[in-house]
Parts: C-alpha cells; structure tokens; sequence
C-alpha cells in the first residue's frame, strides 16, 4: 500500500514559481509601473489643447458659479462634471469674460509626465494649479475663488485719519456694572 499518491503533486513550472515569489511580484510591479510611465509620457496633452480645454473649463466655472455654494466638494463635482462636457456659449456674460481676460492669465508647466495650467493674476502671484494634464486628457481643479474678477481699491479714502477726533454724542452710557470674578466653590447642598 503507497502511503500518498504520486499522482496528487505535479512539479509547477519555473514561470509559475517566479510569478507567485516575491522578486516576481516586485518585477511585475516595477514593469507595469514602467508601461504606465511610457504611455504617460506619450499622451501628454499640448499646450493647444490644454489652453483651449482650461478656457473652456473656466468658462463653465463662471457659468455654473454659485454664492449657496461654498464647499471642496461641489467644486470637485463640477470639476468631473467639466472633463466631459461643454461650456454653453448662450450663457457667456462677456462683461465677466472681459474682466477674467483683463485680469488674470493662464501659464502652462510642464513636467516630466505631466503638465499643468495655472491662474496668475494680483491676487495669487505665485499662481494657483487649475488644471492638470495627463494620459491624453485635462482634468480641471479650479474654483470661482482662484479667479479675480474685479479689481478696486481694498480700503477707501487712504488720507483719512484712522482715529477721528469728533465729539462723543451727549448721551450717558452710565456706570460700570460691579462685577466680580465667579469662583466655583462645590455643591452647596452636599
């Protein structure tokens, strides 16, 4: 009588031991990691396409600008919302239009398998990512707040003195209450 059956185990093949080790785990990974750099690499946007998507991203942001909403949430839905449809040029409010082109500008960035759009304008000189380019398509990161869309002057009248030394009306704001400092002492009842 054969103690175990010689039939039961099959000799696995060096192809199926290299993929279930781990140096073959880590090599498959590295590998895919590199097909996707490549393809990355290959599908950057161009500045045209970029420049024109972004406008066309931004014009949608002013159209579909809420005050009611304030949060990273609804903007990030709008931004998915953006990457796949069109602004509708019947909305287009061309005094705003006018003063998003008067007052800021759209910089393009290129990296090494990416690039990215940034708003300048007074406000943000340094700029701020509105958009990013990758895999052959740009997706959106703008909000309303990253445009300036009007311009004026942050504080008024700059020769007037900030301590005016008007009379004080006639009227009699009485005395100070006498308040003293509260000191919790315990449950008076215990």
């Amino acid at each position: 009588m054969e103690l175990y059956n010689r039939n039961s185990y099959k000799k696995k093949s060096l192809l199926a031991e290299f993929f279930n080790s781990c140096l073959g785990k880590i090599v498959i990974l590295i590998a895919i990691c590199l097909v996707l750099m490549v393809v990355a690499l290959m599908s950057v946007p161009s500045d045209e396409k970029i420049m024109a998507e972004m406008n066309d991203n931004i014009r949608e942001c002013i159209q579909d600008n809420d005050p009611i909403r304030g949060d990273a949430i609804d903007a990030f839905v709008d931004n998915i919302n953006n990457i796949f449809t069109q602004a509708d040029t019947l909305r287009n409010d061309k005094e705003v239009m006018t003063a998003y082109r008067k007052y800021n500008r759209l910089k393009i960035y290129h990296h090494a398998l990416f690039s990215t759009a940034h708003i300048l304008n007074n406000m943000k000189p340094e700029g701020v990512r509105v958009g990013i380019g990758i895999f052959g398509m740009v997706i959106p990161t703008v909000a309303f707040s990253d445009l300036l869309i009007s311009a004026g002057p942050a504080r008024g009248n700059y020769n007037e003195r900030l301590i005016n030394d008007a009379p004080l009306p006639d009227w009699d704001p009485g005395e100070n209450p006498n308040i003293n400092p509260y000191h919790y002492q315990g449950n008076p009842d215990d």
